[in-house]
């Protein structure tokens, strides 16, 4: 199953109208949503590409699902409780961050294995495929690495990794910058390189295989360790 970029643009759509909706007398905190059907006919989107925006506003915090009961409005969140991780400032801190985004991502892909929907699938895939393709336009894909990176989290079903992945998303563009500015590796073969890391992450959370995804997740971003500072990944 293939997300068009049609249908993205009007899951962005429907995602903008319910957020808007959100903590007005209609769609106060603690309410229940509509049910699919109803959402969908009401922003004239079909139910695949509303459950893209309900899973994106689940990631954020801001609905929740119970099983057999439907969608609930989220207490919301005073801004100041988001988390704050700062600059990275040296090298030795880029590193550490890469080190910590091992450990977090690691899980993050085993558990999408094991949680993904068929929507968050099509998603990881086609995300996949606009990286690929800012690379053969000539474009860095930074953002477009980071998006695949943040779709995993989505489909980990678990919104604290969502969170924390969206809090990480300046320091994981630094960290990229910095790999790609200073690997030893030509940009031809870094691009091969991590084009095989992802499908490679994609065919294991694809498979339902928690060790697989896993493992490729952490040779991922093992090689990034390897690329930047010239030494052999650590061992899994």
């Amino acid at each position: 199953m293939k997300t068009s970029s049609a249908d993205r643009l009007l899951s962005d759509q429907a995602y903008e109208a319910l957020l808007a909706l959100l903590g007005t007398d209609e769609f106060a905190a603690g309410m229940r949503l509509p049910a699919e059907n109803a959402l969908a006919e009401r922003f004239g989107v079909s139910r695949p590409v509303l459950r893209q925006a309900l899973a994106r506003l689940r990631a954020e915090g801001r609905i929740q699902s119970r099983k057999g009961s439907g969608h609930f409005v989220d207490q919301p969140r005073p801004q100041a409780s988001m988390v704050s991780f700062g600059q990275l400032t040296s090298i030795p801190d880029v590193r550490s961050f890469l080190e910590f985004r091992c450990s977090v991502e690691g899980e993050i892909a085993a558990r999408a294995a094991q949680h993904h929907t068929d929507e968050d699938m099509a998603l990881i895939v086609e995300r996949r495929q606009d990286f690929e393709r800012a690379l053969l336009a000539g474009a860095s894909g930074v953002d477009e690495d980071i998006a695949f990176h943040l779709a995993i989290a989505q489909a980990s079903g678990n919104r604290f990794f969502s969170m924390t992945m969206q809090a990480l998303v300046a320091q994981t563009r630094f960290s990229i910058e910095l790999v790609r500015s200073l690997a030893d590796r030509s940009r031809a073969q870094r691009h091969d390189e991590v084009c095989r890391e992802h499908a490679a992450i994609v065919d294991g959370i694809a498979s339902r295989d928690a060790r697989v995804a896993r493992d490729a997740m952490l040779a991922h971003l093992h090689g990034g360790i390897s690329r930047l500072f010239g030494a052999p990944p650590p061992a899994a």
